[in-house]
């Protein structure tokens, strides 16, 4: 097992310096090294089922879950009761149908002790069109949230997004209702009061993600752009705070959490991209 340690001046509020960690090493092995909870906040894509083949060598669907629970299990060990694990992974087409190995993991690290929060999606929004005899190209994919537990950290107004123009068409003209706490008709519990929202200029995201998949490295088989994980930061963790990719790839969520002023771990197993990410980080600017 390799470590190298980048340190970045930081040239914020809290003048520390921050720590990105780049261990080159099997992430099941480096993961018990790791203190149990100690981490704010996980965010990783391992390879999915049989993809990545000429370079993680692949991983087949039937075997995916049994690879990846004594992973997870590692994981919910060294994150902190109010951390959130973020999971990218999409299911695989068999024989023409959805392979159940992404459903099969959430049920088994259901098991294990995770609390299964929320499934956001990430649109492709510049998705390259395309069709196969029976569907056609996939545009989005899962990002599973964990939890150890019901409380944790979260930052929601770190997120916010414009009101937008529906704003000014929905609130122009309320009706008796919409100045009311209206509640659901099918007895959810949920209600609004669409007045509430009456000269606000910020609202709060949905659960669908719209990012392009550009990024700014093209020497990775698999890269999702930094937006990505530097959202899930911003939501769940605070300046100076932990984040954890057990599967770092090209660097790019260290990148994201040096960028946003918190320290970052990163595992990777193959050398070439573990001097791959120690190069991009070493090259933010401060």
């Amino acid at each position: 097992m390799i470590t190298e340690t980048v340190e970045k001046l930081n040239l914020f509020s809290t003048k520390q310096k921050l720590k990105a960690d780049v261990i080159l090493g099997d992430c099941l092995d480096v993961l018990k090294t790791i203190p149990n909870n100690s981490i704010d906040l996980i965010v990783t894509s391992p390879p999915y089922a049989d993809q990545r083949k000429n370079t993680y060598g692949g991983i087949s669907p039937n075997k995916y879950v049994e690879w990846f629970l004594p992973i997870s299990k590692e994981l919910l060990r060294v994150l902190k009761p109010t951390g959130t694990f973020i999971l990218n992974i999409k299911e695989k087409v068999v024989n023409g149908e959805r392979h159940t190995y992404v459903m099969e993991l959430i049920i088994e690290m259901k098991k294990q002790g995770w609390f299964w929060t929320e499934e956001f999606i990430w649109h492709k929004k510049n998705c390259f069109p395309g069709k196969w005899p029976n569907r056609f190209r996939d545009s989005w994919e899962r990002l599973l949230q964990f939890n150890k537990q019901k409380n944790f950290t979260m930052y929601q107004n770190a997120v916010m997004i414009p009101m937008g123009n529906w704003a000014k068409a929905r609130l122009k003209n309320l009706s008796e209702t919409d100045k009311r706490r209206d509640n659901s008709k099918v007895g959810s519990g949920f209600g609004k009061n669409v007045s509430s929202w009456l000269g606000r200029e910020m609202a709060y995201p949905t659960n669908v993600l719209n990012m392009a998949t550009e990024s700014s490295n093209k020497r990775h088989s698999a890269v999702f752009p930094k937006e990505l994980p530097s959202w899930f930061i911003k939501l769940f963790t605070k300046p100076g705070d932990v984040v954890l990719d057990p599967f770092l790839g090209s660097g790019t969520t260290s990148i994201a959490a040096l960028e946003l002023d918190r320290n970052s771990i990163g595992i990777e197993i193959l050398n070439e991209y573990y001097k791959l990410a120690i190069g991009n980080i070493n090259n933010i600017k401060n």
